[in-house]
C-alpha cells in the first residue's frame, strides 16, 4: 500500500545553478538554501527525491557515467550540511536525436509522468499527497499529469515560467522565491490540514 508522501526536487534551477548540461561534478553549485529545504523534507519524515531530465546523454554532452558522477557529488554536498536525498531518478532521452540510442519517445521525459511513477512504486509513495518542486513548466505539467501538487521556484527559469502561464493554463498550487521557502510552504500546508 502506497501511504509515503514525497518532495519531488527537479534538479538544475531549482537545487542548484542552471549552467547548462552539467558533466563535471564540480559544475554543481548548490543554492545556499537547498541543503535546509532538503534537511526540512527529511526531518517532516517525507521522502526528498530528485527527477531530472537529462537530455545532455541523447545529445552526446556526457554519458550516464558522468551524470552518475555528478549526483553523487550533489548527494555528497547535501550529505556535509546534514541533508539526504533519498532516490535519484532521470531521464537521458530526447526524441529528437533519433541518431542516437537513447533518441526515444519514452515515458520518463518530463512531463510525462514515468520518474514519479516509478518512484512510487520503489518507495511506497502516495502521489496525490506529494509535491514536484521545479522551475519548469514541465515540472508543473508533471505534478498535474501524475495528480502530485504542483509547486514553482521563481530561481533558474521560475520567473520566465511564471510570466507564460496563461488563464487557460495549469498552475501551481503554490509560487515561492526558492526551494526554502517553497519548502517552508508545503510544511505549513501540511500542518493546516493536519498531516503528520
Amino acid at each position: 500500500m502506497n501511504n509515503q508522501s514525497a518532495v519531488f526536487f527537479d534538479r538544475d534551477g531549482t537545487i542548484n545553478e542552471d549552467i547548462g548540461y552539467i558533466a563535471r561534478p564540480d559544475d554543481i553549485d548548490l543554492y545556499p538554501w537547498a541543503a535546509a529545504a532538503v534537511r526540512a523534507v527529511n526531518e517532516s519524515g517525507m521522502k526528498a527525491i530528485v527527477v531530472t531530465n537529462q537530455s545532455g546523454v541523447a545529445r552526446g554532452f556526457h554519458t550516464e557515467t558522468d551524470l552518475t558522477a555528478v549526483h553523487q557529488r550533489l548527494i555528497d554536498e547535501l550529505g556535509g550540511a546534514g541533508a539526504t536525498i533519498d532516490a535519484i531518478y532521470y531521464c537521458p532521452h530526447h526524441p529528437r536525436f533519433s541518431d542516437s540510442p537513447y533518441g526515444i519517445d519514452c515515458d520518463c521525459r518530463k512531463p510525462k509522468p514515468g520518474l514519479l511513477h516509478k518512484a512510487a512504486d520503489e518507495h511506497a509513495i502516495d502521489l496525490a499527497s506529494s509535491f514536484v518542486i521545479g522551475d519548469k513548466l514541465s515540472d508543473m505539467e508533471l505534478a498535474c499529469n501524475a495528480g502530485a501538487t504542483a509547486v514553482l521556484v521563481l530561481t533558474g527559469y521560475g520567473r520566465g515560467t511564471l510570466s507564460r502561464l496563461t488563464a487557460g493554463s495549469f498552475r501551481p498550487s503554490i509560487i515561492a522565491e526558492n526551494v526554502g521557502q517553497a519548502v517552508s510552504e508545503i510544511l505549513a500546508l501540511r500542518r493546516s490540514l493536519q498531516i503528520p
